[in-house]
């Protein structure tokens, strides 16, 4: 059996829990760690970008707010199953440390850490706990927020971490911000799934009513669903707007560098990136977020100074082209909300979390 450390990293499957989740599989892996990730079959398709020593362990999990009634219904027992098959993986091969980063499919690894009394903690991206780390979160040793403050349960103890980047993204952390009153503008517009079908009606009409001395200088990177794509692209056209669309974009670390603008909505991995970067943003929260979540993360950033935030329900796009205006007319305001910005990041939040992983098997866990 190896002797490295070994970590158990269980996370969901959407990009705010496994973005963070990377980049400390990363981090733990330049320690010397062997690591896994613990996630159900649809969190396996996200895992694409950890590096290839990461093993995948994919378990059953559910959640009561998916799914068919008969789905729903059988909930309970896919969970149990999920419990019982990662206890039983665990107990053969037994983690000095379990890390959940939230989402269903992180519960049977946090639950079955808890059976066997591996030492476990948690780390929450949202400036409010989600649903599964809410239930662990008096029962772990530690809950490392990203977002600070997040309110916590009683019994529960919480520390202030900052949201882990990709490493791609702390490679170009921090550069410099460029917006001069006469040479290009580029802004990025980032919405992932919840964000592209709105940002592709509103953007473009916002762009449309912006004074023509900008216009005639932006280069626009935005993120498109391909159902959206003729659409977007042909109104751009008419507009004369050098504009790169695309559903995906693999490259955002290189585009944030050059980013005079982000328009995005507020996950947690997109505010952290935004503010290690230190570029001025447009945030507008997503409304149906559990908990009204994506508020909570974007509220530092806007007391700082370094973004403004439009509610989904305000949104329109002369009030977007009013924002988007307000920055880009204004090179040295908008290089101080560069600064701002730059102020909450967190670029040591993946080697600080990685160092709690590492004291937490040091206090708690088998003698070497």
């Amino acid at each position: 059996m190896s002797t490295q450390p070994y970590l158990l990293i269980a996370a969901g499957g959407t990009g705010g829990h496994m973005f963070p989740a990377q980049a400390l599989s990363e981090a733990m892996l330049a320690r010397g760690w062997r690591v896994s990730l613990s996630t159900d079959a649809r969190g396996a398709r996200y895992a694409g970008n950890f590096p290839e020593a990461v093993t995948r362990q994919v378990t059953a999990a559910a959640t009561f707010a998916q799914g068919s009634k008969l789905t729903r219904a059988l909930t309970p027992l896919t969970i149990a199953r999920g419990v019982a098959t990662t206890t039983w993986e665990m107990y053969r091969d037994r983690p000095d440390v379990v890390i959940g980063f939230g989402g269903y499919p992180a519960l049977p690894a946090m639950a079955a850490a808890g059976i066997l009394r591996i030492p476990r903690l948690i780390h929450e991206q949202n400036g409010v706990l989600g649903r599964v780390n809410r239930h662990f979160a008096s029962r772990v040793d530690l809950v490392a927020c990203g977002t600070w403050p997040t309110p916590l349960p009683e019994g529960a103890v919480g520390e202030h971490v900052g949201n882990p980047v990709r490493a791609t993204i702390l490679e170009a952390a921090g550069a410099p911000y460029r917006l001069s009153p006469d040479g290009g503008i580029d802004i990025l517009v980032i919405g992932g799934s919840q964000g592209a079908g709105l940002f592709s009606s509103v953007v473009p009409e916002a762009i449309s009513k912006l004074p023509w001395d900008i216009r005639d200088r932006l280069r626009l990177s935005q993120q498109v669903r391909p159902e959206d794509m003729e659409r977007v692209q042909q109104k751009y056209a008419e507009l004369e707007v050098e504009a790169e669309l695309r559903p995906f974009f693999d490259d955002v670390p290189e585009r944030l560098a050059w980013a005079s603008l982000v328009i995005s909505r507020s996950g947690a991995s997109s505010v952290a990136d935004i503010t290690v970067m230190g570029r001025p943003a447009v945030l507008i929260p997503y409304a149906a977020a559990l908990d009204d979540h994506q508020n909570a993360n974007a509220q530092g950033l806007v007391e700082a100074g370094g973004a403004f935030v439009i509610q989904e329900s305000e949104l329109t796009p002369k009030l977007l082209a009013g924002h988007i205006t307000e920055i880009l007319s204004d090179p040295e305001g908008a290089a101080a909300m560069a600064q701002a910005c730059l102020s909450q990041g967190k670029p040591d939040a993946t080697a600080h979390l990685a160092e709690l992983v590492e004291a937490l098997r040091k206090t708690k866990g088998r003698p070497e």
